[in-house]
């Protein structure tokens, strides 16, 4: 699904630096990761790119989060709070956002690790599709477009349910996590977001609560 740009008209850059403070949440996990501040150019380069941007103020230059680490951020959604005077930025991590280490400037956030595995996962897809590096099976999933990605999580589904059936747990583990993957990447390149995938389970849910 497409992002909507930003409504640059609404937003109350600090009229002294031109600065605005920007919060990164994790897409999948809800949690707060790090904040930091966006001038123009670093919103343009964010809409333009799908990685996160910033203007280092110590520095006095555009940066690219993960530009050395390769920790970057893939940007989900860009919104200004109700003032516009800040921007909620929500992003996929490609590793810990933190420069020591931790997954968050705070610490470590507890999260669950299957919800931190599937952002950063969700993350390095992000970036697969962008880029199509050579050699890289995903990429070329990507490169053969829908109908081959579909058809790779039809292929998986298939091998769960018979290994379910006629093999060992491990091997049914195997297959249900290739399963899971294909499934991400299909989700990568028909635009569904975390957010997408809970509202729909949701809805599910009341459904199932009602029977």
């Amino acid at each position: 699904m497409k992002r909507a740009p930003l409504d640059r008209g609404a937003l109350r850059f600090d009229a002294a630096t031109g600065l605005i403070p920007a919060i990164v949440q994790d897409a999948a996990t809800g949690s707060v990761l790090m904040l930091a501040w966006m001038d123009g150019e670093a919103i343009d380069q964010t809409e333009r790119t799908g990685e996160v941007h910033f203007h280092s103020r110590s520095r006095g230059e555009l940066w690219r989060k993960g530009a050395t680490s390769g920790n970057t951020l893939h940007l989900v959604s860009l919104a200004a709070d109700c003032d516009g005077d800040a921007l909620l930025i929500q992003a996929h991590p490609k590793g810990p956002v933190c420069h020591t280490g931790a997954s968050t400037c705070w610490g470590s956030d507890g999260t669950a690790p299957l919800a931190r595995t599937l952002s950063e996962l969700a993350a390095l897809l992000a970036e697969r599709k962008r880029d199509l590096p050579a050699g890289s099976y995903t990429a070329e999933l990507f490169r053969k477009g829908r109908g081959a990605i579909a058809q790779k999580v039809g292929e998986e589904a298939l091998e769960l349910a018979l290994a379910a059936v006629a093999e060992s747990t491990e091997r049914a583990l195997s297959e249900y996590t290739d399963l899971v993957y294909s499934l991400v990447v299909l989700a990568t390149e028909l635009g569904i977001t975390a957010d997408d995938v809970v509202r729909s389970l949701a809805e599910k849910k009341a459904v199932a609560n009602s029977r």
